[in-house]
Protein backbone atom coordinates (compact mmCIF):
# COMPACT_ATOMS: atom_id res chain seq x y z
CA UNK A 1 0.00 0.00 0.00
CA UNK A 2 2.08 2.48 1.14
CA UNK A 3 5.05 1.35 -1.23
CA UNK A 4 2.51 2.71 -4.66
CA UNK A 5 2.69 6.26 -2.97
CA UNK A 6 6.47 6.44 -3.17
CA UNK A 7 9.21 6.83 -6.01
CA UNK A 8 10.98 3.25 -6.97
CA UNK A 9 14.17 4.01 -5.59
CA UNK A 10 12.29 3.73 -2.16
CA UNK A 11 12.18 0.17 -0.10
CA UNK A 12 9.14 0.43 1.23
CA UNK A 13 7.84 -2.74 3.45
CA UNK A 14 4.89 -3.25 5.54
CA UNK A 15 2.74 -5.69 7.21
CA UNK A 16 -1.01 -6.27 8.38
CA UNK A 17 -1.52 -7.53 12.19
CA UNK A 18 0.79 -10.58 12.14
CA UNK A 19 0.70 -11.69 8.77
CA UNK A 20 4.37 -12.51 8.12
CA UNK A 21 6.72 -14.11 11.11
CA UNK A 22 10.09 -13.61 9.70
CA UNK A 23 12.99 -16.56 11.86
CA UNK A 24 15.53 -14.14 10.62
CA UNK A 25 14.95 -11.39 13.23
CA UNK A 26 14.27 -14.85 16.17
CA UNK A 27 10.88 -15.30 18.21
CA UNK A 28 11.03 -13.53 21.05
CA UNK A 29 8.19 -11.10 19.86
CA UNK A 30 5.12 -10.57 17.81
CA UNK A 31 5.72 -11.81 13.89
CA UNK A 32 8.48 -13.39 14.96
CA UNK A 33 10.12 -10.19 15.49
CA UNK A 34 13.10 -9.14 18.36
CA UNK A 35 14.15 -5.62 19.63
CA UNK A 36 17.85 -4.61 20.55
CA UNK A 37 18.63 -4.37 24.04
CA UNK A 38 18.83 -0.33 23.56
CA UNK A 39 15.27 -0.63 21.46
CA UNK A 40 13.87 -3.01 24.34
CA UNK A 41 14.83 -0.67 27.19
CA UNK A 42 12.43 2.15 25.66
CA UNK A 43 9.61 -0.06 26.34
CA UNK A 44 10.35 -1.87 29.28
CA UNK A 45 7.38 -0.16 31.36
CA UNK A 46 4.99 -0.10 27.89
CA UNK A 47 1.99 -1.78 27.85
CA UNK A 48 1.68 -4.74 25.45
CA UNK A 49 0.56 -2.65 22.32
CA UNK A 50 3.29 -0.15 22.44
CA UNK A 51 5.89 -2.53 22.64
CA UNK A 52 4.22 -4.69 19.71
CA UNK A 53 3.55 -1.73 17.46
CA UNK A 54 7.14 -0.82 18.26
CA UNK A 55 8.67 -4.04 17.73
CA UNK A 56 6.82 -4.95 14.13
CA UNK A 57 7.69 -1.13 12.68
CA UNK A 58 11.36 -2.03 13.16
CA UNK A 59 11.51 -5.42 12.26
CA UNK A 60 9.96 -3.63 8.68
CA UNK A 61 12.48 -1.00 8.62
CA UNK A 62 15.57 -3.82 9.54
CA UNK A 63 14.44 -5.23 6.33
CA UNK A 64 14.05 -2.26 4.32
CA UNK A 65 17.66 -2.20 5.29
CA UNK A 66 18.64 -5.17 4.29
CA UNK A 67 16.92 -4.55 0.93
CA UNK A 68 19.02 -1.82 0.52
CA UNK A 69 22.35 -3.64 1.59
CA UNK A 70 22.79 -2.21 4.82
CA UNK A 71 23.06 -4.43 7.75
CA UNK A 72 20.26 -4.57 10.20
CA UNK A 73 20.79 -2.55 13.53
CA UNK A 74 18.66 -0.54 15.73
CA UNK A 75 16.18 2.21 15.53
CA UNK A 76 16.44 4.35 18.29
CA UNK A 77 14.32 8.00 18.42
CA UNK A 78 16.28 11.30 18.27
CA UNK A 79 15.21 14.81 18.51
CA UNK A 80 11.44 14.92 18.71
CA UNK A 81 11.42 11.33 18.43
CA UNK A 82 12.88 11.24 15.08
CA UNK A 83 13.77 8.12 14.09
CA UNK A 84 18.21 7.53 13.68
CA UNK A 85 18.59 6.00 10.45
CA UNK A 86 22.09 4.17 9.73
CA UNK A 87 24.77 6.39 7.79
CA UNK A 88 23.42 6.99 4.07
CA UNK A 89 19.87 6.61 4.34
CA UNK A 90 16.77 8.61 5.41
CA UNK A 91 13.34 7.14 5.81
CA UNK A 92 9.89 7.00 7.46
CA UNK A 93 7.98 4.27 9.64
CA UNK A 94 4.17 4.67 10.53
CA UNK A 95 1.78 2.42 12.43
CA UNK A 96 -1.68 2.27 13.72
CA UNK A 97 -4.04 -0.09 14.53
CA UNK A 98 -3.33 -4.02 12.35
CA UNK A 99 -0.65 -2.07 10.21
CA UNK A 100 3.10 -1.27 10.36
CA UNK A 101 5.29 0.26 7.77
CA UNK A 102 8.71 1.42 7.44
CA UNK A 103 10.15 3.26 4.10
CA UNK A 104 14.21 4.00 3.33
CA UNK A 105 15.90 5.30 0.70
CA UNK A 106 19.39 6.04 -0.32
CA UNK A 107 20.12 9.80 0.76
CA UNK A 108 21.94 10.06 -2.65
CA UNK A 109 18.45 9.48 -4.23
CA UNK A 110 16.00 11.77 -1.89
CA UNK A 111 16.57 14.45 0.15
CA UNK A 112 13.86 13.39 2.41
CA UNK A 113 10.87 10.85 2.85
CA UNK A 114 7.53 10.61 5.20
CA UNK A 115 5.10 8.47 5.42
CA UNK A 116 1.68 7.68 7.33
CA UNK A 117 -1.37 5.66 7.87
CA UNK A 118 -4.35 5.41 10.32
CA UNK A 119 -7.75 3.73 10.22
CA UNK A 120 -10.13 4.68 7.16
CA UNK A 121 -12.67 6.34 10.18
CA UNK A 122 -13.65 9.85 10.79
CA UNK A 123 -11.84 11.71 13.29
CA UNK A 124 -12.93 11.89 16.94
CA UNK A 125 -15.32 15.09 17.93
CA UNK A 126 -13.21 18.20 17.98
CA UNK A 127 -10.45 17.07 16.49
CA UNK A 128 -10.27 18.41 13.04
CA UNK A 129 -10.88 21.98 14.60
CA UNK A 130 -7.76 21.91 15.89
CA UNK A 131 -5.45 20.47 13.04
CA UNK A 132 -6.97 22.05 10.59
CA UNK A 133 -7.21 25.52 8.45
CA UNK A 134 -10.30 27.30 7.68
CA UNK A 135 -9.10 27.00 3.99
CA UNK A 136 -8.94 23.25 5.19
CA UNK A 137 -12.70 23.08 6.17
CA UNK A 138 -13.91 24.57 3.20
CA UNK A 139 -11.91 22.80 1.04
CA UNK A 140 -12.90 19.50 2.78
CA UNK A 141 -16.53 20.37 3.03
CA UNK A 142 -16.24 20.72 -1.29
CA UNK A 143 -14.46 17.34 -1.56
CA UNK A 144 -17.24 15.32 0.38
CA UNK A 145 -19.98 17.07 -1.91
CA UNK A 146 -18.30 16.19 -5.23
CA UNK A 147 -17.63 12.89 -4.01
CA UNK A 148 -18.49 9.38 -6.48
CA UNK A 149 -17.23 5.93 -5.78
CA UNK A 150 -16.30 4.73 -2.49
CA UNK A 151 -16.68 7.35 0.61
CA UNK A 152 -13.65 8.55 1.49
CA UNK A 153 -12.89 10.61 5.36
CA UNK A 154 -11.49 13.26 4.50
CA UNK A 155 -10.75 14.80 7.62
CA UNK A 156 -8.62 11.74 8.57
CA UNK A 157 -6.58 11.85 5.55
CA UNK A 158 -5.92 15.65 6.07
CA UNK A 159 -4.57 14.55 9.55
CA UNK A 160 -2.63 11.55 8.03
CA UNK A 161 -1.10 14.42 5.47
CA UNK A 162 -0.07 16.55 7.72
CA UNK A 163 1.97 14.02 9.61
CA UNK A 164 3.73 12.46 6.56
CA UNK A 165 4.63 16.80 5.68
CA UNK A 166 6.36 16.95 9.19
CA UNK A 167 8.17 13.19 9.25
CA UNK A 168 9.36 14.70 5.69
CA UNK A 169 10.06 18.19 6.94
CA UNK A 170 11.83 17.88 10.51
CA UNK A 171 14.71 15.69 9.52
CA UNK A 172 15.26 18.93 6.47
CA UNK A 173 14.72 21.39 9.01
CA UNK A 174 14.91 20.01 12.75
CA UNK A 175 12.70 22.29 13.68
CA UNK A 176 8.65 21.92 14.61
CA UNK A 177 5.70 22.60 11.97
CA UNK A 178 2.61 23.26 12.97
CA UNK A 179 -0.83 21.85 12.25
CA UNK A 180 -1.82 25.18 11.19
CA UNK A 181 1.66 26.28 9.11
CA UNK A 182 0.62 23.70 6.14
CA UNK A 183 -2.24 24.42 4.06
CA UNK A 184 -3.18 20.66 2.17
CA UNK A 185 -5.45 20.55 -0.92
CA UNK A 186 -6.34 17.10 -2.17
CA UNK A 187 -6.63 15.91 -5.74
CA UNK A 188 -8.80 12.46 -6.44
CA UNK A 189 -7.60 10.40 -9.29
CA UNK A 190 -10.18 8.10 -10.97
CA UNK A 191 -9.34 4.67 -10.38
CA UNK A 192 -10.65 0.98 -8.72
CA UNK A 193 -9.98 2.27 -5.47
CA UNK A 194 -9.85 6.15 -3.68
CA UNK A 195 -6.71 7.43 -4.60
CA UNK A 196 -4.94 10.95 -5.56
CA UNK A 197 -2.33 13.17 -4.93
CA UNK A 198 -1.93 16.61 -2.54
CA UNK A 199 0.13 19.55 -2.44
CA UNK A 200 1.39 20.66 1.15
CA UNK A 201 1.55 25.04 0.54
CA UNK A 202 3.92 26.00 3.69
CA UNK A 203 3.16 29.01 5.39
CA UNK A 204 6.83 29.28 7.22
CA UNK A 205 9.65 29.73 5.66
CA UNK A 206 10.42 26.40 3.48
CA UNK A 207 13.86 24.37 3.82
CA UNK A 208 16.49 24.43 1.52
CA UNK A 209 16.91 22.14 -1.05
CA UNK A 210 18.97 21.86 -3.98
CA UNK A 211 19.92 25.40 -3.37
CA UNK A 212 16.51 26.98 -3.43
CA UNK A 213 13.55 27.32 -0.60
CA UNK A 214 10.56 25.13 -1.02
CA UNK A 215 7.64 26.56 -0.88
CA UNK A 216 5.27 23.36 -0.54
CA UNK A 217 5.58 19.64 -0.79
CA UNK A 218 3.77 17.44 -3.02
CA UNK A 219 2.58 13.64 -1.77
CA UNK A 220 0.14 10.62 -2.70
CA UNK A 221 -2.96 9.53 -0.61
CA UNK A 222 -4.41 6.25 -0.86
CA UNK A 223 -7.32 3.98 0.83
CA UNK A 224 -7.39 0.74 0.75
CA UNK A 225 -8.17 -2.36 3.25
CA UNK A 226 -10.17 -0.41 6.24
CA UNK A 227 -6.70 1.90 6.01
CA UNK A 228 -5.68 5.31 4.93
CA UNK A 229 -1.87 6.13 3.85
CA UNK A 230 0.01 9.18 2.72
CA UNK A 231 3.67 10.30 1.52
CA UNK A 232 5.50 12.77 0.59
CA UNK A 233 9.03 12.70 -0.99
CA UNK A 234 11.06 15.19 -1.28
CA UNK A 235 13.81 15.07 -4.34
CA UNK A 236 17.09 16.51 -4.15
CA UNK A 237 16.54 18.73 -7.20
CA UNK A 238 12.61 20.22 -7.07
CA UNK A 239 10.44 21.06 -10.05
Amino acid sequence: MIEELLPATVVAVETHGDEWADSAYGAGGPGGATLYPEEAALVARAVPKRVREFTLVRACARRAMEKLGVPPQPVLPGERGAPQWPAGLVGSMTHCEGYCAAALVRADDLASVGIDAEPHQPLPEGVLDSVSLPAERVHLRALTANASGDPVHWDRLLFSAKESVYKAWFPLTGRWLDFSEADIEFTAVPGPHPYGTFRARLLVPGPVVGGRELGYFDGRWTVRRGLLATAVSVPHQPA
